[in-house]
């Protein structure tokens, strides 16, 4: 009798890195479910029509290529409930979320996973840019070979339980090693852009995005001594270490003949509906100490990491945006928050946002940034 061939089910967004993904999977001898996820029917292209229908045409031709069955998931409902409701009401809070961090978490694996039991298959497959590995029994995420591609910051709130059901076939690779296989085997999406701005959503001015469920309500904008410099249209729309002026969308006065300076959000204050902000290079754009909530660790024992910082910090790497900078810091437990001190002073660190630790590649975990 033939031996069973190990099944698995792919993510395939009509993208090369999944279409590549697939490929690599099926030359292993898997056998391979395709899975295209719909989740936002919104998106229009130049034709007028629903972005994910086009998106789903390049999956379809990648599987009929490779001789395998796609299936079309509808997870539109729970996307806009647990994904873009909570974007807006953080938006609302004055805080900058990651959707494509909640994205992961709370929609498109575990419908991955679901699916994965539904047929029967023993592994779920996707185009990320990270790797998996087995190391002194436990599994662990690490970063991809590309790390101008690298995906790890979106998905540091995995478990290592679902790590042992994951493989990613192509983080050991780079993104021009990817095109070329698609290139070589003939894949119509060999040149096709990577997709930007929000998860499933695609590249859209989130100020305009914004607007659609939280109204415009004009507001100060003042400097760090609280002079008077201008005009918001609403507090909401901005995030800390935007640039300001006429180029975007908010007016502020120039002094004299004086040459306009370069101006930051450097605070948001929800209530009295204020933005303050700074010139370039101001102390008060920057940051180096954090207070890490909702705290995450992919191996689990948070209770018994809290405990061993709490003796004495832990040096790890920290980064705080998608392939930022990784900045040698120090973890530590006190008051009963979490710490984090980053090796030097950086801007742009928004509450809100994702900060994920490393040791190394490994993925250790993260968590979200507060004051």
């Amino acid at each position: 009798m033939a031996k069973k061939k190990t099944k698995v089910i792919v993510a395939m967004s009509g993208g090369v890195d999944s279409s590549v993904a697939t490929l690599l999977m099926k030359k292993k001898g898997y056998e391979v479910i395709g899975v295209f996820l719909k989740c936002w029917s919104d998106s229009k292209n130049s034709y007028g029509e629903c972005t994910w229908r086009e998106e789903r045409r390049f999956a379809q031709r990648i599987a009929n290529k490779l001789k395998i069955p796609l299936v079309t998931v509808d997870a539109e409902k729970e996307y806009r409930k647990f994904v873009i409701e909570e974007m807006f009401k953080d938006y609302r809070r004055g805080i900058t979320p990651n959707p494509d961090v909640l994205c992961n978490e709370v929609v498109k694996f575990p419908f991955l996973l679901r699916e994965a039991k539904k047929f029967d298959a023993d592994y779920i497959v996707t185009g990320h840019f990270v790797e998996v590995g087995k190391r002194f029994g436990k599994w662990n995420l690490y970063r991809g070979k590309d790390e101008m591609k690298d995906q790890s910051y979106f998905l540091y709130r995995l478990k290592e339980k679902d790590l042992r059901k994951m493989i990613f076939p192509i983080g050991r690779y780079t993104k021009k090693q990817v095109r070329e296989i698609a290139r070589k085997n003939g894949f119509l999406n060999h040149e096709k852009k990577s997709t930007v701005g929000i998860c499933f959503i695609g590249k859209t001015n989130m100020k305009d995005f914004l607007k659609s469920k939280i109204r415009p309500k004009i507001g100060d904008i003042i400097d760090v001594e609280g002079n008077i410099l201008g005009k918001h249209d609403g507090v909401a729309y901005y995030t800390i270490g935007q640039r300001l002026g006429p180029r975007y969308d908010l007016s502020i006065k120039k002094s004299g003949g004086a040459k306009m300076p370069r101006w930051y959000v450097a605070k948001k204050d929800v209530r009295k509906n204020i933005l303050v902000v700074a010139p370039a290079g101001h102390e008060i754009l920057y940051r180096k100490d954090i207070v890490v909530k909702e705290f995450h660790l992919i191996n689990g024992g948070v209770a018994g990491f809290k405990k061993k910082i709490s003796r004495k910090p832990v040096r790890v790497h920290a980064r705080i945006r998608h392939v930022g900078e990784l900045v040698p810091s120090k973890i530590s437990f006190s008051g009963g928050k979490i710490k984090l001190s980053l090796g030097r002073k950086l801007d742009g660190v928004s509450n809100g946002q994702a900060v994920v630790l490393y040791k190394g590649r490994k993925v250790l975990g993260g968590g979200v940034i507060s004051e």
